[in-house]
């Protein structure tokens, strides 16, 4: 079951609503007035709710989330930083759980014909965006979510049941560069493109959607550790490097394990193949249409290499985030292998 979405007060360039905070509730508008507030990467400004910044339409999204959303113990919530696999995670979690529904080796399977965000919807873009409470008690289980909404913010029903959690992220440097690549993508004609400098500076003060980056994966960390039956902790790079072993792990978790038939089968390296970046870039529903507001999809998928960073960092910004890093999360055990090509 795909959840559709609809789009409004937004310019035509998918860049921008109308009135950016025009829309917003008046409850919405008078927590704004509160809020500190910086500079946003692609919009007017972010506020900083909740100890993460955020857009406007993104706090009065998460609001009604925090509100209305009720677990069950067999959801699953994909959840990561932006622009660290997000896409990735939702086909390859949808093709496990799914695989009974919907055979791997089909022509007709559903990561053939729909970007992997309309059958793994965001809460904060899709199911609560523009005041919408949509019906969640038909859909197939298990129920598969995304978010990036940090882990101190999800709803109660969340923490307190059962369900599952998968968390992904990405080595910084390169969580940086795609992020600044995809901004720039989306921003209309009429706009300048944003400074890689002034880009990376805010970066580096945490000052990004649903930043700072070490605050966001700091929570799903810990919550990994002290539950690790509750919330899986991935990193891009792994992935990358092993899919195969990471895939046995995810489906082992998610509670879809892989039979000796299947592995001997070749269902592990069909899935791996349905879902890889070559595969999804090139399949046409990823190449046109909207799947995230009005962001077109193509623009999801760029490189998708690990250490692409080092074609646009200077030594001295390297030392900089470096530097933010050990920092922020060297006294936690979370670390990243500084990649290149």
């Amino acid at each position: 079951m795909v959840i559709t979405h609809s789009v409004k007060n937004q310019s035509r360039d998918g860049y921008q609503e109308a009135g950016e905070e025009g829309k917003l509730s008046q409850e919405c508008k008078e927590l704004l007035l509160s809020l500190p507030k910086e500079k946003g990467w692609r919009t007017s400004h972010l506020y900083k709710y909740q100890g993460f910044w955020c857009q406007s339409r993104e706090i009065e999204s998460t609001i009604s989330f925090q509100r209305h959303f009720q677990a069950r113990d067999t959801d699953v919530v994909l959840a990561t930083v932006p622009k660290s696999g997000t896409t990735w995670l939702k086909a390859l979690a949808f093709a496990i759980a799914s695989r009974e529904r919907f055979p791997i080796f089909s022509n007709n399977h559903p990561l053939l014909k729909f970007n992997p965000h309309d059958l793994v919807p965001f809460f904060e873009y899709k199911i609560y965006a523009n005041d919408q409470l949509p019906d969640l008690s038909n859909l197939p289980q298990p129920r598969l979510f995304g978010t990036h909404i940090p882990f101190a913010s999800l709803p109660s029903s969340i923490k307190k049941s059962s369900c599952r959690l998968v968390y992904i992220c990405r080595n910084p440097f390169d969580t940086f560069i795609s992020s600044w690549h995809f901004i720039n993508k989306i921003k209309p004609p009429s706009q300048a493109p944003m400074p890689l400098e002034e880009a990376f500076e805010m970066y580096c003060k945490g000052v990004i959607g649903f930043g700072p980056f070490w605050e966001h994966m700091l929570g799903y960390w810990k919550e990994s550790r002290d539950r690790p039956q509750k919330v899986l902790f991935l990193k891009y790079e792994d992935m990358k490097k092993d899919i195969t072993f990471q895939l046995k792990k995810l489906a082992e978790f998610l509670g879809f394990p892989f039979s000796v038939e299947e592995e001997r089968g070749g269902v592990i390296e069909k899935i791996a193949k349905l879902c890889s970046f070559e595969n999804m870039k090139d399949l046409e529903v990823n190449k046109s249409g909207t799947s995230i507001k009005n962001f077109e999809n193509k623009n999801l998928f760029r490189k998708g290499e690990v250490g692409d960073w080092i074609n646009y960092l200077s030594p001295r910004q390297v030392e900089q985030l470096t530097k933010v890093m050990e920092e922020k999360l060297g006294a936690s055990g979370l670390s990243f292998e500084v990649f290149s090509n």
